[in-house]
């Protein structure tokens, strides 16, 4: 799999290029995300909550958590504790703002740490979730491994994140809107133009549907699933530890 990096010229690694890139968009980030995707994310978070609650878990992880969108959904599977993980501290900020507005603080704690070094106990929650993140990752096997280690044994994995639709005409019509409109919105209504170009770049090499599954599947995790959502421009994997 070949490392796309946001920023080409830059000597940095792929982890802080990635650090800088969400720092520098996170005021623009809730806004354009809801104009890129048409809104559907939100349905496609929904769902992932949906899957989360079914086990009703007391102690939930939202890795890459951005600005806070799923964990503050996640509020509603009724867990005690959820704690959102990100590297960035631009959108940690934008998130607590809404935690705040939302008064789930007693609920969500926002939390700046490295999905692939993270400050947990082994086998600390019930149930962990990822959307939009794995692909930011700079080694996949070891983030996967990380979140493997502070599972529970049959605590609940979902992961929801971009991918390529395989049939026809969905597959060029994706084709064409990640490479040449998508760069284009974030060109106009961005601070870094690079970010929306790395994010459907990152999208486009990241592996998805059963090369994804095997990754996990090779990394420990049992019962691998994956749910295409919207003519398969996103999908949703489930597993379990």
């Amino acid at each position: 799999m070949s490392k796309v990096t946001p920023y080409k010229d830059s000597n940095l690694g792929k982890k802080e290029q990635v650090t800088k890139m969400f720092d520098t968009i996170s005021g623009d980030y809730d806004g354009l995300n809801r104009v890129i995707s048409f809104g559907i994310d939100i349905k496609w978070r929904k769902k992932v909550v949906e899957i989360v609650g079914r086990k009703n878990p007391d102690t939930i992880l939202d890795i890459a958590t951005g600005t806070g969108d799923l964990a503050i959904n996640l509020a509603q599977t009724k867990a005690k504790k959820i704690v959102g993980l990100d590297i960035s501290s631009g959108m940690l900020e934008i998130g607590k703002q809404k935690i705040e507005k939302k008064g789930l603080n007693s609920t969500i704690e926002m939390v700046l740490g490295d999905s692939e070094n993270m400050p947990f106990e082994d086998n600390t929650f019930d149930a962990i979730t990822v959307a939009f993140g794995v692909r930011n990752f700079e080694t996949l096997e070891k983030g996967l491994a990380e979140i493997y280690r502070v599972l529970k044994p049959n605590g609940t994995f979902v992961i929801l994140e971009t991918s390529v639709p395989t049939k026809t005409p969905f597959k060029q019509g994706y084709n064409f809107y990640t490479k040449n409109i998508l760069p284009a919105i974030g060109k106009i209504f961005s601070k870094d133009r690079s970010a929306y170009k790395y994010l459907s770049e990152s999208a486009s090499v990241f592996p998805y549907g059963e090369a994804l599954n095997n990754i996990l599947r090779k990394i420990g995790f049992i019962d691998v699933k994956d749910l295409p959502q919207t003519f398969g421009v996103a999908t949703i994997y489930t597993s379990s530890k």
